[in-house]
């Protein structure tokens, strides 16, 4: 006799990876270089862009709470020097050294930021990122004492 149970596919339940703080720093930093990404397309099209975020108000009228955007600060990531744009790639409001002692890169002309942000999203999801991203980190584990001799 055949059930409708068996006749499902049964697994065990997958690893959430949100626990993973390598995971976690790597979607933070792809989604700041996505703002950086619109902020370098607003540049290169001369626009202006504003981000918002979402905040509770309390109406002073009804006393009831509502949901309100409003602008949130986003500062860009590169500048420009001598005619050149160079990009830092930030974590934690910190530029990563990318090469020893060296932590911009030289873009050129600003309608080459949008693919070189791109190239920085590609090597981010590749992994490359991720010993600068763990940088500074402690060791996981029990610390050990030391015995007394």
């Amino acid at each position: 006799m055949t059930t409708l149970l068996s006749s499902l596919k049964v697994t065990v339940r997958p690893a959430d990876g949100s626990s993973n703080p390598l995971i976690l720093r790597r979607e933070k930093l792809l989604n700041k270089l996505g703002q950086q990404k619109i902020l370098a397309t607003a540049l290169v099209e001369n626009e202006t862009h504003t981000f918002y975020r979402e905040k509770w108000v309390k109406d002073e009228e009804t006393g009831e709470k509502e949901k309100v955007q409003v602008p949130k600060k986003v500062s860009p990531w590169f500048y420009k020097r001598n005619n050149r744009y160079y990009l830092e790639v930030r974590s934690g409001n910190k530029p990563l050294e990318l090469q020893k002692g060296m932590h911009a890169i030289d873009v050129g002309e600003e309608e080459a930021l949008v693919s070189t942000i791109d190239t920085i999203i590609e090597a981010v999801v590749a992994g490359e990122l991720d010993p600068l991203l763990t940088k500074g980190d402690k060791p996981k584990g029990k610390i050990e004492k030391n015995a007394k001799l």
